[in-house]
């Protein structure tokens, strides 16, 4: 595998070298998402499922329609996971108060908690993987993972994310 000292050289262009970074993101999510994976089929859950968990928990009242554009999933979908999240006592949706046909949605106490375990399982091994990275390491990953979002898109995540 490439040093990953040689990154800074302009030849991490080459057609290999970006193979190898795609390969070590297909990695790394695989690594990423095992530990949640374990705790969310406990409960029949999935990825989707703790997509909207983890996005209902950072935003309280968020509305099924924001809760769509971030997830940029079919209403189907999102209407099948949201479905075993109210069943399962997880989240609860509450009727919007400006409009009432909307729909917001709230963890309830068990879905905090579901919501804290699989987040702290996560924070554990990016905490590791920073403090192994530096500091001059992650803000280049934190770049990285910025230019990976579609540039129409970058300003308004990169602001949701910094007001959390």
């Amino acid at each position: 595998m490439t040093d990953l000292k040689s990154l800074a050289n302009p030849l991490f262009l080459r057609e290999d070298e970006l193979r190898q970074g795609i390969e070590l993101l297909f990695y790394a999510y695989r690594d990423f998402t095992r530990g949640p994976d374990e705790l969310l089929e406990r409960y029949g859950f999935g990825r989707a499922h703790h997509r909207a968990l983890h996005f209902i928990g950072g935003n309280p009242g968020i509305t099924v329609a924001e809760l769509l554009g971030i997830l940029r999933i079919t209403k189907q979908s999102l209407s099948r996971v949201l479905s075993a999240l109210v069943e399962g006592g997880f989240v609860r949706q509450q009727q919007g108060t400006r409009d009432r046909r909307q729909r917001q949605l709230y963890l309830t106490d068990e879905g905090k908690t579901l919501e804290r375990q699989i987040s702290a399982v996560q924070q554990a091994k990016v905490a590791q993987a920073y403090r192994e990275a530096g500091a001059e390491a992650v803000a280049g990953y934190r770049k990285v993972l910025a230019g990976l979002i579609d540039e129409p898109e970058r300003p308004t995540v990169l602001r949701a994310i910094q007001r959390r």
